[in-house]
């Protein structure tokens, strides 16, 4: 069956993708929060964390208010990720 075999390949990758782009913001919001010294390799890494994670976040920053020092963003950003993809996830499966 094709059809199905494509369908279980479509939600093992939005699953999947939605598994690594948590651990990326997770990984994200740990460098924020730390001060690592000053490495070329760990600068890149902080860099790409950034470029990938800062758009999306900043999405909820522009809608959520503002608490002081405390930025809910993140875990915002992570519940909505889930649910859209749990929600995307059924839908592929209801249709297919």
């Amino acid at each position: 069956m094709p059809v199905g075999d494509a369908v279980s390949s479509v939600t093992t990758f939005i699953w999947a993708f939605t598994l690594v782009y948590t651990l990326t913001i997770f990984a994200y919001i740990l460098t924020s929060w730390l001060r690592l010294p000053y490495s070329p390799t760990l600068n890149r890494i902080q860099r790409f964390l950034y470029d990938v994670c800062e758009p999306y976040l900043r999405l909820f920053r522009r809608i959520l208010p503002s608490f002081g020092g405390l930025d809910l963003s993140p875990m915002v950003a992570l519940i909505v990720l889930w649910i859209v993809s749990g929600f995307v996830i059924r839908l592929i499966d209801n249709y297919a």
